[in-house]
């Protein structure tokens, strides 16, 4: 049993340590686009998937069952001469539940407005210090610390801090660039509002949410008496509630509540739930996501 807590203990200690690089996986889908010159959109998957996995993002040199595993989609719906895009990225990212082969969710975002310069073949680097004059790195990258913010938050108190203010400074840098998807402006669901608002100090009580609902709740999963695990997710959950009043303009909480939302619903579907104020929690999550009342809330027992 000694053994036990101490390889659980060095475990926690490497995964708070160094869980902050990425294993990627990247699709570029251009079937909307018609033309027979589809290499570009082959080359572009293969430069990128190497830009994310090669590109150095937090100075760790880590293996891959080590790094954290994510998923960048893109599709491409217009192309204006050679080298100009238009389509929409989606993100998704996940982090393993301590003494489980679950995967939890942390990040499942689609961001619709990502249009970029590319040319085939062209060198990937990214520099923190300026916009990229085409978009694409730029928008990758705020991804890319965007990720590792989350899973950060995930295993310690705003353990993401650092990597959420490299995404800011991104955003920062490529205001007023002529590219869409940046400015506070365009709306409550673009890049800079989602990172502004994240850093807000009134956010402060998602990401300890965000926290404490992986730490303590999903880590606890993996033992035969899921009991306290549950309890601990449910308690966070509704701290929420610090968030009903305008939660439809708050992209952070939208951005949980997409990601989140299934897995939600199986952990309180099966088991037991003793101890869990269900009610409380039933009637949050009816106010917080109306549009799965029938699908899940209403279904729970």
């Amino acid at each position: 049993m000694k053994k036990f807590y101490t390889i659980f203990l060095l475990f926690l200690i490497f995964q708070l340590s160094f869980s902050q690089e990425l294993l990627a996986n990247v699709q570029v889908n251009a079937q909307q686009i018609a033309g027979s010159n589809t290499q570009v959109y082959k080359t572009l998957e293969k430069n990128l998937r190497d830009f994310i996995n090669n590109t150095s993002w937090t100075g760790k040199k880590l293996q891959n069952f080590e790094k954290i595993k994510c998923n960048f989609s893109i599709i491409i719906n217009e192309r204006a001469g050679s080298s100009n895009f238009k389509g929409s990225i989606v993100i998704q990212a996940v982090r393993p539940v301590f003494n489980t082969t679950y995967e939890t969710p942390l990040l499942n975002l689609n961001d619709t407005n990502f249009g970029f310069d590319y040319t085939e073949n062209e060198n990937l680097i990214f520099n923190e210090r300026q916009f990229s004059g085409k978009n694409l790195i730029d928008v990758v990258s705020f991804y890319v610390y965007t990720v590792l913010g989350y899973d950060g938050d995930s295993f310690r108190a705003q353990g993401g801090q650092e990597w959420f203010e490299k995404a800011q400074k991104i955003s920062n840098n490529s205001q007023n660039q002529n590219f869409a998807g940046w400015s506070l402006l365009e709306g409550p669901r673009t890049r800079a509002s989602l990172i502004d608002n994240m850093l807000k100090p009134e956010q402060n009580t998602l990401r300890n949410v965000y926290y404490t609902y992986h730490r303590a709740g999903l880590d606890n999963l993996g033992k035969q008496d899921q009991t306290s695990g549950k309890r601990i997710i449910a308690e966070s959950l509704l701290q929420l509630k610090a968030y009903e009043n305008n939660f439809q303009m708050n992209y952070p909480v939208s951005i949980f509540l997409d990601t989140k939302t299934q897995e939600i619903f199986d952990v309180f579907d099966s088991g037991n739930n003793a101890g869990i104020n269900m009610a409380d929690l039933k009637a949050l999550l009816t106010t917080l996501s109306p549009k799965d009342i029938d699908s899940k809330w209403n279904k729970w027992k």
